[in-house]
């Protein structure tokens, strides 16, 4: 069964807390938190203090997905303020301080991820792919939400299931980007099992039964 992990971009920034007991009513088992620095991305997002204060109000899986640049300075931060998960971008860093970092992160007791952009080929990210719990393919470039979801990703996404099932099967596989109830179909058919949804989950009229269809 796949996952559901609504991204945090798309809620009510100042109803927060109601709009995650709402995720969790719903069915939702994970919430997809996006860390932006304008550095990376041309983007400002959220901090540390926000998956803190997130930790507080709700326990449901965080998954904190790192688009800032050279991550290893900030992992032992966000692990310690309450992610669950924690992904960092292969492109954001030179290959020993990405090794480095994740293997911080599962130290830290946080369960540790790689992400590519859409340009960034598959092969990049094989030495690190035993070393993590997740592995990220971005179907739009990151940045910011609602953009249209890149097909075209789909091979990668398939090399990538194909990759992780012969060095890491339990590692989950997750696509990020135009993810709604129509692409989730070939997501899936490509193996991917964690899906980012943010405006088509937090625009829905009837959000369990998005959640229901989505993981079904």
């Amino acid at each position: 069964m796949a996952i559901l992990s609504p991204s945090i971009l798309s809620c009510d920034y100042m109803n927060m807390e109601r709009d995650f007991t709402e995720c969790k009513n719903m069915g939702v088992k994970w919430l997809h938190v996006d860390v932006m620095d304008g550095i990376f991305v041309p983007n400002i997002t959220f901090g540390m203090g926000l998956v803190k204060s997130m930790r507080k109000v709700t326990d449901l899986v965080l998954d904190v997905h790192l688009m800032i640049d050279r991550p290893l300075r900030y992992v032992e931060q966000f692990c310690a303020n309450g992610a669950d998960y924690l992904t960092i971008h292969v492109e954001a860093d030179t290959p020993e301080n990405t090794r480095e970092a994740l293997l911080k992160i599962r130290q830290l007791g946080v369960k540790p991820g790689i992400v590519v952009k859409p340009k960034t080929p598959a092969e990049a990210i094989k030495e690190y792919l035993p070393l993590v719990d997740m592995v990220l393919v971005m179907t739009v470039e990151p940045g910011f939400g609602g953009q249209k979801f890149m097909s075209d990703m789909m091979p990668k996404l398939k090399q990538l299931r194909t990759m992780l099932d012969e060095v890491n099967p339990a590692c989950y596989l997750e696509v990020d980007g135009g993810v709604d109830l129509n692409t989730v179909v070939t997501c899936k058919e490509n193996g991917a099992d964690v899906l980012v949804a943010g405006s088509a989950y937090f625009g829905s009229s009837d959000k369990a039964a998005f959640t229901k269809a989505m993981e079904a």
